[in-house]
């Protein structure tokens, strides 16, 4: 099937589209670089064009609230706009676990916002809510430096690879769409500040990181399990000491998080 995934080029939608494409689905990556604006509209008609599902993967440029307020909705409402005039059935959209439990956050409203757009619109829909990526375990470091120290939450969390992700999120594109939440992490849980540290040790970075339980994540406030996915999630397979292995030396900064 024809199958178009917005934010093609990222980290996620790259694996993603590359996945697709080994099942022989005709998978197309659709982001501003490659001619495609879910902001102003501009290409999305002409690549809608016979798609039976849409994969948005795409992430906001800025992380200021309005910013990304804006982003999520006008980019939401038009890509449903136009999936309803090429006759889509399945969109799908990569959220975050624990999206409904940080709305202190403005990049988490944001992403309710998006979500309720989705589930308010006739098109068939799967929301897909993703631990934090390993890959952005650096990142997370960089928007909670105070200097030299690293001041983080020391609550619970299961991230996963961003491998794993994609193979989850092409799992469910090609599925029946589920109108409904679906869950996906890690097999492990972690506390937070001590697999930063980890982390940071392994890329021989020497910020000291602080466990501060009144530290904020993304702006809000968190508890024990707000990051922790239920029991019904789907769990990745990639443990982190064989991502740690595997990873190398490719760091995405960290305005590309989810």
């Amino acid at each position: 099937m024809k199958i178009v995934v917005i934010g093609g080029t990222g980290l996620i939608g790259s694996k993603l589209v590359t996945k697709l494409r080994e099942q022989g689905h005709e998978a197309i990556a659709a982001a501003p670089n490659t001619g495609v604006n879910t902001l102003t509209g501009e290409g999305l008609a002409e690549v809608l064009k016979d798609a039976s599902v849409v994969v948005d993967v795409s992430n906001s440029p800025s992380w200021e609230d309005a910013a990304v307020l804006t982003f999520f909705e006008t980019s939401t409402r038009n890509l449903l706009t136009y999936e309803a005039a090429a006759g889509v059935g399945h969109h799908v959209a990569l959220s975050v676990v624990g999206t409904d439990r940080l709305s202190e956050s403005g990049y988490f409203r944001a992403k309710i916002a998006q979500e309720k757009l989705i589930k308010d619109s006739p098109i068939p829909y799967s929301i897909v809510h993703a631990t934090q990526f390993f890959e952005f375990l650096k990142g997370l470091a960089d928007i909670s430096s105070d200097g030299d120290k690293v001041r983080l939450p020391p609550v619970l969390f299961q991230p996963m690879a961003a491998d794993d992700v994609a193979s989850a999120v092409g799992r469910i594109a090609v599925g029946p769409p589920q109108d409904g939440t679906v869950e996906i992490g890690g097999p492990e849980e972690f506390r937070m500040d001590d697999l930063v540290r980890r982390r940071l040790a392994a890329l021989k970075d020497p910020r000291e990181v602080i466990a501060d339980p009144k530290a904020l994540y993304s702006g809000a406030k968190i508890s024990e399990r707000t990051l922790v996915p239920s029991k019904n999630a789907r769990l990745g397979e990639t443990r982190f000491e064989t991502w740690l292995k595997q990873s190398g030396a490719q760091i995405p900064s960290a305005h590309t998080t989810h």
